[in-house]
């Protein structure tokens, strides 16, 4: 982990910054995406499971290389195993630094807090059951790139879930989500 993010502020100081905004400006940008999110050293049989994102974040453009969001995500997190799912759904509140390496695309990094709503388990075509216990706490830092063309921006990110889901387990949060959204200048 160290490596990347050595690597990616070498590239950054490689290359031009160009703001998409400006310096001063805030923008909201309501996004929807999807979620292919698994769990840190889940079962070998463990699947990815497809999930929904969406939410709202707001931008706050600081220089011509920065800006900072702020945001609030529905995030529909888990695992499957062959007619199994687990399904976790967060209210996730990403705080991310962004900088603009050419004109549109920004490199991003930050800190994800996340506050589960929702833990439940299914087996085949039985009814869905909510599962006791587990932390409603989740802390990730999401890496990720965007990339906005006439106000639309597409975004790709990792979150890295540095929390454990329970006491007993050491499964965390793996989530790669992509959303796509529509800045409105306020």
């Amino acid at each position: 982990m160290k490596k990347l993010v050595f690597m990616a502020a070498l590239m950054l100081a490689a290359v031009g910054a160009y703001a998409q905004h400006e310096i001063g400006s805030i923008n909201i940008q309501p996004k929807v995406g999807l979620n292919l999110a698994t769990v840190s050293d889940a079962p070998k049989d463990a699947e990815m499971k497809l999930g929904l994102a969406a939410g709202v974040e707001a931008e706050y453009q600081v220089t011509d290389l920065l800006s900072i969001t702020l945001g609030a995500m529905y995030s529909q997190q888990g695992y499957k195993m062959k007619d199994d799912k687990f399904q976790m759904d967060y209210v996730n509140v990403p705080v991310m630094a962004n900088v603009y390496v050419v004109s549109g695309l920004a490199v991003k990094l930050g800190v994800q807090p996340g506050f589960q709503i929702s833990n439940k388990f299914k087996e085949g075509s039985a009814k869905a059951i909510d599962l006791k216990g587990g932390k409603k706490f989740d802390l990730s830092i999401p890496v990720g790139v965007s990339y906005e063309y006439s106000n639309f921006q597409i975004d790709a990110r990792y979150n890295w879930g540095l929390t454990k889901l329970n006491e007993v387990g050491k499964y965390k949060n793996d989530v790669f989500q992509v959303t796509l959204g529509y800045k409105f200048q306020l």
